[in-house]
C-alpha cells in the first residue's frame, strides 16, 4: 500500500507498511535532519517535525496518520525564519553536537517569535539537550526575530523541496587550513574535532548514520552478544527481536559500602548514564576504514571503547557490501559505559579511603586529585564502567576534598591545569536556584563556545549531584531504559548560570571538566554534604 504526502514542499508517494514517519523520512526519502535519538520512545525530541504547522515527534507517529498532510522538517523550514533562529542558537551557545537542534528548531518555529519564557520551557519539555544546559537555547528562543541578519558562515538550509545530500563522514567545518578559533575551542572541550556553525545547528555535523551509502545493510545488536542485519533498520530490529524500553520503578542502589572509619566527609555515588544524544553508529565498505562513532562531539568520553566501528568493518568484509551498524537507545544504556561508582571517606588532613568499581585507569585518576587517599578497587555486578567519562575519579576526589575546605565559593584545578570557581545557591528544599562559574583555561579562543560548554557542564554537575541515576537489577543489568527515567534536569528545572571567563596564560586546555567538578562540589557543599548522591532521590 502506498500513500501520498507533502514533505518539505514536495508531493511524494511512499510505502505504508506500518512504519513510523521517522523511518519513512530517513530511510525512504533520505531526509537526515530528523534524528533517531530514542526511537521509538518519543522522549528525546530529536525527530520533531511539523505536521500541518504543528510540532510532532516523528518516531511515534505512524506514517499512515499523515497521509495527505504536509510535513516540514528542519530542511524545509522557511530560511527567513529558520536561519535567524539557528544563528541565535549558535551565537548564544545553544548548539554543540547539533544532534538535538533540528528538532528544537522545528518546535521553536511552531511556537513563533517572542514567546514568553514559560511557553519556551513548556515547549522544551519534549526535548533533551545533554550538551548545552538549555540556557543558550532559551536565550535564543526569547530573542530571535524572523528576517534578522545573521553572522553565520555555514549558509542557509536548502530551499523547500531540495533533497539534502548525505553529510560527509567527517564534520563539514574541518579543512586542511588552520581551524577557526571556535572550532579549536570546541575540539578542546569536546576532545574530538567538531563542526561549528549554522550547518551544525541544522544537524549537518557529519553523523555516521546520516552519511552511510544508500543501500547499506543495517546491523543492530541482538541483546545476546551477536548482531542481526536487515535491508532496513526496521527489518534489522525485527530480526534482533523486540526489547521493551521501560521505566522500572526500581529504587536506586549504591553498589559500594562506605569504607569503615571515622570520616570528616564521606560520599557514595550510584550508576549514572552519560546520556549523550547520538546513539553509537559507524559504517564501512568492504576493505575500507569505518567511520568514527564520534559524529560531531566527544560523547563525554562515553564512546571511547564503542564496538560499532570494529563490527562495521567485520560485517562489511563478511557480506561484501557497505554495512551501517547502529545502537538503539536501549542498547546504549545496556552496553555503554557508566561512571564508576565510588564510596569515599576522608579525614580532616585529606587522607582516607576510596572504594571504586574496578575500572582501568580509575585508581590513578582518584590519586591525581587526592594523593593522600588509599584506593580499593572492587568487583561490582553492574554495567560497564569507564574512566574516560567526564572527570571520572578525579572529580569525585576533588568534590570530597573541597568539602573539607568549605564554601561558599569552591575552586578546583583539573589535572590539565584549568581552574574553575563556582558558587551555587540552594533553596530550603536543597534545589539549586542560582549558579556562578568562573573559568581560566588558557587562551579563550571563542567565548561563546567556551561558555556553552561551561553551562553544559554545569547542567551535568547539577544533575549528577541532585537527581540522576540508573536503577539496576540484582545481576547488575540496567533496568531504567527510558530517557525520562534518568531524571536529567529539564529546561524548566535549570537555574540561571552566570559564566565569567578569564583569558589565561598558555595554550587552550579543557575548562568544562573543571567547571563540572567545581559546580558539583559547590552544590554538594551548599546542600550540607548529604552522604549519598544523587541527593534529592532518596533510598
Amino acid at each position: 500500500m502506498t500513500i501520498e504526502l507533502t514533505v518539505d514542499g514536495r508531493l511524494v508517494t511512499v510505502v505504508d507498511d506500518g512504519v513510523s514517519l521517522l523511518a519513512t523520512l530517513r530511510e525512504e526519502l533520505g531526509v537526515r535532519s530528523a534524528k533517531d535519538g530514542c526511537s521509538p520512545q518519543g522522549q528525546c525530541g530529536c525527530c520533531t517535525v511539523l505536521v500541518d504547522g504543528e510540532a510532532r515527534v516523528a518516531c511515534v507517529t505512524a506514517v499512515r496518520r499523515v497521509a495527505g498532510r504536509s510535513v516540514t522538517t528542519a530542511d524545509g523550514l522557511d530560511p527567513a525564519v529558520a536561519v535567524p533562529l539557528a544563528a541565535a542558537i549558535q551565537e548564544s551557545g545553544g548548539s554543540q553536537c547539533g544532534f538535538c537542534t533540528p528538532g528544537i528548531l522545528c518546535r521553536l518555529v511552531a511556537l513563533g517569535p517572542a514567546p514568553d519564557p514559560a511557553a519556551v520551557d513548556r515547549a522544551l519539555l519534549a526535548h533533551l539537550c545533554r550538551c548545552t544546559g538549555w540556557q543558550g537555547i532559551r536565550e535564543a528562543a526569547l530573542r530571535w526575530r524572523p528576517g534578522a541578519p545573521t553572522s553565520g558562515a555555514a549558509g542557509p538550509p536548502p530551499s523547500p523541496g531540495e533533497r539534502v545530500a548525505p553529510a560527509p563522514p567527517t564534520p563539514v567545518a574541518r579543512s586542511a587550513h588552520r581551524p577557526s578559533p571556535a572550532i579549536r575551542r570546541a575540539a578542546v572541550e569536546g576532545r574530538t574535532p567538531q563542526a561549528v556553525g549554522l550547518g551544525a545547528v541544522f544537524g549537518r555535523g557529519g553523523f555516521a548514520a546520516d552519511s552511510a551509502p544508500p543501500g547499506a545493510l543495517v546491523a543492530v545488536p541482538d541483546g545476546a552478544g551477536d548482531w542481526k542485519t536487515g535491508e532496513t533498520l526496521a527489518e534489522a530490529r525485527s530480526a534482533a527481536g523486540a526489547r521493551t524500553a521501560r521505566r522500572s520503578g526500581r529504587p536506586l542502589t549504591w553498589p559500594l559500602a562506605r569504607p569503615p572509619g571515622e570520616w570528616a566527609v564521606s560520599m557514595r555515588t550510584t550508576w549514572v548514564e552519560p546520556a549523550y544524544l547520538e546513539p553509537d553508529s559507524s559504517w564501512c565498505v568492504p576493505g575500507g576504514e569505518p567511520t568514527s562513532p564520534f559524529g560531531n562531539g566527544g560523547a563525554f568520553g562515553g564512546k571511547r571503547e564503542s564496538p560499532v566501528a570494529t563490527v562495521a568493518r567485520r560485517l562489511a568484509d563478511e557480506h561484501g557490501r557497505p554495512v551501517l551498524v547502529l545502537l538503539g537507545r536501549e542498547d546504549v544504556v545496556r552496553m555503554g559505559p557508566k561512571r564508576p561508582p565510588v564510596a569515599i571517606g576522608v579525614r580532616g588532613d585529606g587522607s582516607g579511603v576510596a572504594r571504586v568499581a574496578r575500572t582501568p585507569g580509575i585508581a590513578a585518576a582518584l590519586r591525581s586529585a587526592a594523593p593522600g587517599i588509599e584506593v580499593e578497587e572492587v568487583e561490582v555486578a553492574g554495567p560497564p564502567t569507564s574512566s574516560a567519562l567526564r572527570g571520572a575519579g578525579w572529580a569525585e576526589a576533588s568534590v570530597v576534598l573541597a568539602a573539607l575546605r568549605g564554601g561558599p565559593g569552591v575552586t578546583i584545578r583539573s589535572p590539565e591545569g584549568a581552574e574553575a570557581t563556582a558558587e551555587v545557591h540552594c533553596e530550603v528544599d536543597l534545589r539549586p536556584s542560582r549558579v556562578r562559574v568562573a573559568v581560566r583555561c588558557g587562551e579563550v579562543l571563542d567565548e561563546a563556545v567556551l561558555r556553552s560548554y561551561v553551562v553544559g557542564a554545569t547542567h551535568m554537575a547539577l544533575g549528577w549531584v541532585c537527581s540522576e541515576g540508573v536503577a539496576v537489577d540484582e545481576q547488575g543489568r540496567p533496568e531504567d531504559l527510558t530517557i525520562r527515567s534518568w531524571r536529567i534536569l529539564r529546561a524548566v528545572d535549570m537555574p540561571p548560570v552566570e559564566v565569567e571567563i578569564h583569558d589565561g596564560a598558555g595554550p587552550a586546555v579543557n575548562g568544562s571538566d573543571a567547571a563540572f567538578a567545581a559546580v558539583a562540589a559547590a552544590t554538594w557543599i551548599s546542600q550540607g554534604c548529604p552522604p549519598d548522591l544523587p541527593t534529592l532521590r532518596g533510598h
